[in-house]
C-alpha cells in the first residue's frame, strides 16, 4: 500500500506539471487544465489524488513570483524565461514543494523532480535540474528544524 501511495502522489505530480505546463504555454487557467489532464488518465484519481494535484498547481500559481526568484537566484547564468517550459515548471513544482508543502521528505522532493524531468523533459533535463534544486535544497534549514 505505501509503494502504492507514492506512486499515486507521482501521478499527481505528473498531472500538475502538465497543468502547469498547459498555464504557461497558453495561459490556461490552471484548474481547468488540471481537471484536462486528469481526464487522459486510464485510472480515475481519487479524492486524496485530486486534492493533492490541486493543492501543488493552486501552491505554484499563488507563489509564483517568490519561486521563480528563488529558481533565478540559484540557477546562475539562467533567466527563469529562457529555461525550457518543461524544465521550469518542473522546478517550480519542486521548490513550492520543499518550501510551502513540506509534509514530503526533501529526498523524495529532489528524486521526483529529477524524474518529471528525465520523463517529460529534454535529454539534459534530469542533470539541470538535479543541480538546480540541489543548490536550493542545501540552502533549507536541516529536515525537522523548525
Amino acid at each position: 500500500m505505501k509503494g502504492r501511495h507514492r506512486g499515486s502522489r507521482s501521478r499527481a505530480r505528473e498531472r500538475a506539471l502538465q497543468a502547469l505546463y498547459q498555464v504557461d504555454l497558453a495561459g490556461a487557467d490552471p484548474l481547468e487544465a488540471l481537471a484536462t489532464s486528469w481526464k487522459s488518465d486510464e485510472d480515475p484519481p481519487d479524492a486524496e489524488l485530486l486534492e493533492f494535484s490541486e493543492a501543488l498547481v493552486k501552491g505554484v500559481c499563488e507563489h509564483l513570483k517568490d519561486i521563480d526568484e528563488r529558481i533565478e537566484a540559484t540557477s546562475h547564468h539562467w533567466r527563469i524565461e529562457r529555461m525550457a517550459k518543461v524544465d521550469r515548471n518542473v522546478l517550480r513544482l519542486a521548490v513550492f514543494e520543499l518550501f510551502w508543502h513540506r509534509d514530503t521528505p526533501r529526498k523524495v522532493v529532489l528524486n521526483e523532480g529529477v524524474e518529471l524531468a528525465k520523463k517529460f523533459g529534454s535529454e539534459e533535463s534530469g542533470a539541470f535540474i538535479n543541480g538546480i534544486l540541489d543548490k536550493i535544497a542545501a540552502s533549507l534549514p536541516a529536515e525537522g528544524a523548525p
